[in-house]
């Protein structure tokens, strides 16, 4: 199996959110996977072959296909193990049941791609609105767009990416999850959980084809500077 991925995650945290590739072209490399839109316009969810948009306040709208990818990570899961949670109290507590999963598979040095369907108490998570911008970096972006919600009693699909260590900036290290609830009506990148059930599929995956951005200005970006605590608080942390 194999990841298709728009850009790297270090370039979009330094500001680099211009469109790579349409929905239309990402769709093609995958039906399940995770990102974000030109301007870091809205959280990503990909689920059963269509790319769904998060916007600022957690409503979910169907992503048109000429919209711009900046960055995203999709695959076709078509090979898979099945996985099954009971009460899950927290995010860290399903990171940790999702790592034991792969660390019993050898799978820690590779990437992994897992579905969750679930029943929620709890679902705490973020989206955005758009922001244009060159080299305003992501941290900074997200400090004046980003808006927190809640989402409570609620169904919905957990998808979820992982990146070993080594690969960090080219994604975040371990666990990325976002959310789409069942009825498709609301989603975003997830900060915490609570869950009740959950069962799903996890999938390992050791090839990895990146789409760079063609234009020059993407040169312009020193791709190094963002450090492990930026893409920590970005990825973790609410806003700033």
């Amino acid at each position: 199996m194999k990841m298709f991925q728009v850009s790297t995650l270090q370039a979009l945290m330094l500001g680099y959110s211009r469109a790579v590739i349409p929905v239309s072209e990402l769709l093609k490399h995958g039906d399940i996977g995770i990102g974000t839109f030109t301007d870091v316009d809205g959280e990503m969810i990909v689920l059963d072959g269509t790319c769904y948009r998060a916007m600022e306040k957690g409503d979910v709208v169907t992503a048109e296909p000429d919209r711009g990818v900046p960055f995203s990570t999709v695959c076709v899961m078509e090979e898979s193990t099945p996985i099954e949670f009971g009460q899950i109290n927290n995010i860290d507590d399903l990171k940790t049941e999702l790592n034991n999963i792969i660390d019993a598979h050898f799978g820690l040095n590779s990437m992994h791609i897992a579905r969750i369907d679930g029943k929620f108490e709890l679902v705490d998570a973020r989206s955005e609105s758009g922001y244009k911008s060159v080299h305003v970096d992501l941290k900074t972006i997200l400090g004046k767009t980003q808006r927190a919600f809640k989402f409570e009693k609620v169904a919905g699909t957990l998808v979820c990416v992982y990146f070993p260590d080594y690969m960090d900036g080219i994604n975040a290290a371990g666990w990325h999850l976002h959310f789409l609830s069942d009825d498709k009506k609301h989603g975003g990148h997830v900060f915490n959980i609570v869950m009740n059930s959950g069962k799903g599929c996890i999938s390992k995956i050791n090839s990895l084809e990146l789409k760079l951005p063609d234009e020059p200005v993407f040169d312009t970006f020193a791709l190094k500077q963002a450090s492990k605590e930026e893409l920590k608080s970005v990825e973790q942390g609410k806003g700033t």
